[in-house]
């Protein structure tokens, strides 16, 4: 509420009241004599002035050049500070998903061993969400540290759901289809999380950098699905098969395991020859050949790591000695191993050749006459 009188109030549009005229009969007394000096030369002071507003300017431009420079500086330092502070928790998440693979296929796995894996892989993943959750990006990246964070959630939401559809899995006594498939939509999420951690962060953490002249800093990647094959619903069904495998204490297993060597075929530009362990098979090659070894799980449960050797001599002397691993293989199945890009010297054309493959012992396998073979071969030049 306004105290003051409306009768002394002045509105914004209204004019102000005149003052009465001053008495202009009364003058100032003239001076007489000479004038004073001022002890300036007449039109010193503009000068003056003009130089000062002149000094005044430069220094104003050159001290907005320092902040511009000094702010500059200080956002460069920001976003290399964040990147920083990001990576080693893009390292620990990827980390888990490498633990996860090497786990799933290790000949150890039981179900108890898996389950605490589980509740420990979420629980580093929660940990890196709220590290994450802390940190403070420079304002452009904000949007892009949004979506990592949404990596970190879903990958750790995928883990609680593959713990907990391998519990219900386990408590209805699913097959290991079954269960393979709600296993495989659980790690769905993972795939999911790949996705957006390089396209919806890195991709456009990466423009953001460049839009602010930012370089030499390099937005980290975070992958933690190292091969789809190991979080499809066939590998998932033959883990959690695995999973009922019988043990003892001592690391021993019952029942029939073991491997059955089916064939080996060379195959060069796309024409596969089948070979014989009874007669030489003359193999034409040799810019692109490849060997494919087929073999199957003759055992009743499903084995892990099975290595298989292939090994080429000439006259006694090996010109190609190569080991490929297998992860996994359910009972039963049937897998082709390639053996890509085989070199071979010249000696070992014009002579006979010897090829042989040799597939390991897995754990508790009594049987080993039909792990191996060797395939006599003559190798040829290919016309050119």
């Amino acid at each position: 509420m306004n105290t003051f009188d409306d009768d002394n109030e002045v509105g914004f549009f209204e004019e102000p009241r005149r003052r009465p005229p001053r008495d202009r009969g009364r003058r100032r007394p003239q001076r007489t004599g000479p004038p004073r000096s001022t002890g300036r030369p007449p039109g010193a002071s503009p000068v003056l002035r003009l130089a000062g507003l002149v000094a005044l300017g430069i220094a104003v431009v050159f001290g907005f050049a320092l902040w511009v420079q000094s702010c500059s500086g200080q956002s460069k330092q920001s976003y290399s500070s964040y990147i920083d502070a990001m990576k080693p928790l893009a390292d620990d998440s990827a980390k888990v998903g490498q633990e996860f693979a090497t786990v799933l296929t290790s000949s150890g796995l039981t179900m108890d061993s898996f389950r605490s894996d589980l509740a420990s892989w979420s629980q580093r993943e929660k940990d890196d969400y709220l590290k994450a959750q802390r940190l403070q990006p420079p304002g452009p990246l904000q949007s892009a540290h949004a979506k990592a964070l949404d990596a970190f959630e879903l990958r750790a939401n995928a883990i609680d759901g593959i713990a907990n559809s391998l519990t219900l899995a386990q408590n209805e006594h699913v097959s290991a289809s079954v269960a393979g498939t709600a296993l495989a939509s659980d790690a769905e999420l993972l795939t999911a999380s790949d996705i957006v951690w390089k396209q919806l962060y890195r991709l456009q953490a990466t423009a953001v950098l460049a839009e602010q002249g930012v370089t030499g800093v390099i937005v980290p990647p975070s992958k933690i699905v190292s091969t789809p094959d190991i979080v499809d619903a066939h590998s998932l069904a033959t883990a959690y098969q695995r999973l009922g495998t019988p043990t003892t204490s001592g690391g021993h297993v019952s029942g029939i395991h073991g491997s059955n060597l089916v064939g080996t075929n060379a195959v060069e530009s796309g024409t596969s020859t089948p070979l014989s362990t009874s007669s030489a098979t003359t193999v034409t090659c040799c810019g692109n050949l490849v060997l494919d070894v087929v073999f199957e799980d003759s055992g009743n449960f499903p084995e892990v790591q099975v290595q298989i050797t292939v090994t080429i001599k000439v006259a006694g002397d090996s010109v190609y000695t190569q080991t490929e691993t297998v992860p996994q293989i359910a009972s039963k199945e049937r897998k082709t191993v390639e053996f890509p890009d085989v070199n071979l010297p010249p000696k070992a054309f014009g002579h006979s050749a010897l090829i042989s493959v040799d597939i390991k012992g897995v754990r508790g396998e009594a049987r080993f006459d039909n792990n191996s073979a060797s395939y006599p071969v003559f190798f040829q030049l290919a016309p050119s």
